[in-house]
């Protein structure tokens, strides 16, 4: 079996970390170069790394055939602000890239899509206290979040249309050894933390990113990611993983010194922060998919100080 990983960040090698313990094979694609990144994680597995657009239909197709593809990951994205910088561009990105992936899906015969998607589909202007289920309102009215409902809404489309089996993740925001070049302000937030944590010098964070949020340990997100591409297709096919509770800006940065004692942290003054998050109800994924985080908050971040640390050491 092969699986073809758009966009060579942290989700997308997280799975692939899970993938290739099990024989998987793993072809990435992303038009910036970091197979070095790719390589940190990886280790002395074997995958394939190919500069390639998710837009261009023909490469996709090209790809897929060339490496008897039939799984298909869809993780390539921008997130966030990034999206608006400008709104053309992360609308080209985020929705003519799913469109052309699902074609591609459906043109080649792929048995399987599993598609990454976010909490922020959600319509946090009218959540109350949550635990917020899948079948909640959805669509924020920013540029990222309707992005993302859209990719939704072309993926189950397609799904239906071709005949392929289709997952949609909703993750919290994941942290874990990364590059953030997609724009998550959390995922850089957290690395910037446990990094400052590291060296000595203070983490300097802008104040709109001390917010309430919804986290998730990459490691368990490419365990969640890798039940999807080998179970059978349950009735629904959008589940939420995350840690299902909302952790404070103030208790992350205390988790993180438990491991790095001498961490420091200064705000940079700007924007205040808006806490739209609510936890996330994850009894579908229990259910369906028998998961739910392994990783405690805790055991996260010392596996993450000694990830970061190794990478360090390189």
């Amino acid at each position: 079996m092969t699986t073809l990983i758009t966009g060579a960040g942290l989700v997308g090698t997280s799975y692939a970390q899970s993938a290739v313990r099990r024989g998987e094979k793993v072809v990435f694609v992303d038009p910036i170069p970091r197979e070095d990144f790719i390589r940190a994680k990886m280790g002395n597995a074997d995958f394939t790394y190919l500069n390639e657009d998710v837009r261009s239909l023909p490469g996709l197709i090209s790809t897929i055939n060339a490496h008897g593809v039939d799984t298909i990951l869809n993780t390539a994205s921008v997130i966030g602000k990034k999206v608006n910088d400008p709104i053309h561009f992360g609308y080209d990105l985020n929705v003519g890239g799913t469109q052309a992936v699902a074609d591609a899906a459906r043109l080649t015969g792929i048995k399987r899509v599993v598609h990454i998607s976010t909490f922020g589909v959600y319509d946090w202007r009218k959540m109350g206290a949550g635990p917020v289920p899948e079948d909640d309102l959805m669509g924020a009215g920013t540029a990222y979040s309707n992005s993302k409902v859209a990719q939704e809404m072309i993926m189950e489309a397609y799904a239906l249309e071709a005949g392929f089996d289709i997952f949609m993740l909703r993750l919290g925001n994941v942290f874990g050894v990364g590059h953030f070049w997609g724009g998550s302000g959390g995922g850089q937030k957290v690395q910037d933390l446990v990094m400052a944590g590291i060296t000595g010098e203070p983490a300097k964070i802008p104040e709109e990113q001390t917010m309430d949020f919804v986290y998730l340990y990459a490691k368990d997100c490419g365990r969640a990611i890798d039940i999807c591409a080998t179970v059978d297709q349950p009735a629904e096919n959008a589940f939420n993983i995350a840690y299902p509770f909302t952790t404070s800006f103030d208790d992350l940065v205390s988790v993180i010194k438990d491991q790095l004692p001498d961490l420091r942290v200064e705000i940079v003054p700007g924007t205040p922060p808006t806490n739209r998050a609510a936890p996330l109800d994850i009894t579908r994924a229990k259910e369906m998919l028998d998961w739910e985080p392994e990783f405690s908050m805790e055991d996260a971040f010392a596996d993450y100080v000694a990830d970061l640390r190794t990478q360090i050491d390189k």
